[in-house]
């Protein structure tokens, strides 16, 4: 009975004194039923009994077990704490440690004297996570205001993007904008370093230069030209984030950013603002729709400006249509009407049927071709073929035209760059238009001799004057200054296309065009002697010519004793004051011109002007 817990002893113990009390009292028939009782107690006492028993020797057991998994437990985390700590680490690493990417600087675009165009500079961007973002519900309207964005933008981005771990809300942010965020510690809110590309001369460059897009890639000019060079290779490097995803240590570097080339461009930034002032002048003095300037250098065909009207600021795109980054120099066809007429000339002193003295009987002023008529803005009688020029005879042209081989004239125009492409490299750039010899008919070979019948672009042009500057040797267009080994190379005589002769008696005649009784006075630069050619012509609709609407054109080359610099003027559409080429294109023309060889500290060979 030890066995038996206390509180049961005792009760048994006083329920048998009190039996005992009670048998010696009653009849020998109740010791009897006591007897019973006490029987049947000591039974269920002895079932207890083994009960208790059971009970313990599994708890001893299950004791037993819960020391063995614990041991296993222990010998476990003593196993990973000091015989394989690295699994652990890598699983803490896992939680902490990321690899973000480093972004590579966008190398620097310069003009040809180093002054900058284009440069990067270092911005952050702000980033959410969705999740972690949407406990800052109350702080949604505060960071809106400091991003200048609107309460639905954020609202979008925890409806349709929740699933997402990296969302950015705004790029690109000032670094006032910065501090604001960074005061706010929002949960779920964190900062990116990136670079934003900022031009310095604004709109004066940027139909040249283009523009990059949010991620920093080129889209137009030549940031796209150049993309490859200027963006570089990101690198990557693992970094380690507490809890709230902030980056708190660099931990390693997996490999450096190998940040952008500089490149050196041709453009003379000094050149590029007199050329864009003096155009952007002439559109509104002259309620333009549109015009653009080219100037090359003759021997080198670099290009020292190229500028277009109407542009835009590429600091600030926020309202830009496609229509405003539209390099017109490069993608606009047009008919360059009496501007091509140097080289109907060109063609028919080559022949050798022809000299600068010959005569040409231009009356009465017009000619006729079937339904077409050919005509020139006076009688002008008879001319000699340097007077053509001058006066800017299409009939005289016309009769020159049809005198000499259709495939003589063809293959030149096409030598110097007419119907194909300048291969400037420049994005974007068209192809012009000319047509076989074999299928010109008679009024297409006179058409053509002052400039309808075929189209082109300002930059081919341009490029094509070169050739009359640079002895017959038509140069390739480059948007990079060339080194000087290139400069002194040799000339292939494959590569001349126009004899030095012919080229000189060429430029002769073109310097008449700016003299008295010629059409280009206007573009007389004082101190320099300077010639070039003017040039009208209708704006073709694609369905005929829409009356009224011109292209004014001139191209011009100084000096004309030591040509130096070509520059080709397009004005599209003048509706006021004039739409002549030598009443709109010719004075942007000279007051361009006079300030660039100036600037260039090129010697007057015209002393007797001054």
């Amino acid at each position: 009975m030890s066995e038996l817990n206390p509180y049961y002893a005792l009760l048994l113990h006083m329920t048998m004194l009190l039996l005992t009390q009670s048998n010696r009292r009653s009849s020998r028939p109740r010791k009897s039923y006591i007897n019973r009782f006490s029987a049947r107690a000591a039974a269920r006492f002895a079932r207890r009994k083994a009960k208790i028993e059971v009970f313990w020797r599994r708890r001893q057991w299950m004791l037993a077990l819960f020391s063995l998994l614990a041991g296993v437990l222990i010998c476990r985390a003593i196993y990973l704490q000091v015989m394989d700590k690295e699994f652990l680490q890598n699983q803490g690493d896992a939680r902490h440690i990321r690899t973000v990417t480093m972004t590579a600087h966008r190398g620097t675009l310069f003009d040809r004297n180093g002054e900058p165009l284009a440069i990067s500079s270092p911005v952050d961007s702000v980033w959410v996570n969705p999740s972690q973002f949407k406990t800052e519900e109350a702080n949604w309207n505060k960071l809106a205001s400091i991003l200048n964005i609107g309460r639905r933008e954020i609202d979008d981005i925890l409806t349709t993007r929740m699933s997402r771990g990296f969302v950015y809300l705004k790029r690109h942010i000032t670094p006032e904008m910065t501090q604001q965020v960074k005061a706010l510690n929002l949960n779920g809110v964190y900062l990116q370093r990136e670079y934003r590309r900022f031009y310095p001369s604004g709109e004066v460059t940027a139909h040249l230069l283009g523009f990059t897009n949010v991620d920093d890639n080129g889209q137009e000019g030549m940031e796209l030209a150049f993309n490859t060079s200027l963006r570089g290779t990101e690198g990557a490097k693992q970094v380690m984030q507490d809890s709230r995803g902030q980056i708190i240590a660099d931990v390693e570097n997996i490999s450096l950013p190998q940040n952008g080339q500089d490149i050196r461009l041709s453009i003379d930034r000094r050149l590029q603002y007199l050329a864009y002032r003096e155009l952007k002048s002439a559109v509104r003095r002259h309620n333009a729709v549109a015009g653009a300037v080219v100037i090359l250098d003759v021997h080198t065909g670099e290009v020292l400006a190229m500028v277009s009207q109407p542009t835009y600021n590429p600091n600030d795109r926020s309202d830009l249509k496609a229509d405003d980054y539209r390099n017109r120099a490069v993608v606009d066809l047009f008919e360059p009407g009496s501007t091509i007429k140097p080289f109907t000339i060109a063609a028919a002193l080559q022949t050798g049927k022809y000299t600068p003295d010959s005569l040409v009987n231009t009356s009465p002023g017009s000619m006729r071709f079937g339904k077409y008529r050919i005509r020139d803005t006076h009688n002008y009688g008879t001319l000699s073929l340097a007077r053509i020029i001058q006066k800017s005879s299409n009939v005289g042209a016309s009769k020159i035209a049809l005198t000499i081989p259709a495939e003589e004239h063809w293959r030149l125009l096409t030598q110097l760059g007419f119907g194909g492409s300048s291969a400037s490299g420049f994005p974007g750039e068209v192809s012009g238009r000319l047509a076989n010899y074999k299928t010109w008919k008679p009024v297409q070979r006179a058409s053509i001799s002052y400039g309808y019948s075929l189209n082109t672009t300002l930059l081919q042009l341009a490029r094509a004057y070169t050739a009359l500057g640079n002895g017959g040797v038509l140069p390739s267009v480059s948007f990079m200054p060339l080194t000087p080994e290139a400069m002194n190379r040799p000339i292939n005589a494959t590569e001349r296309i126009i004899s030095p002769k012919v080229a000189r008696q060429v430029l002769d005649m073109l310097e008449l065009v700016v003299k008295p009784g010629g059409t280009g006075t206007l573009a007389q630069v004082s101190g320099y002697r300077v010639g070039g050619k003017t040039g009208t012509a209708l704006k073709s609709t694609g369905r005929g010519y829409a009356s009224g609407n011109y292209y004014a054109l001139f191209v011009g080359i100084a000096p004309i004793s030591d040509p130096r610099l070509v520059m080709a003027v397009l004005i599209e559409e003048p509706r006021t004051g004039g739409y002549y080429g030598g009443q709109v294109a010719a004075p942007v023309f000279g007051k361009v011109m006079a300030g660039a060889l100036r600037l260039l500290n090129i010697p007057p060979d015209d002393i007797k002007s001054l």
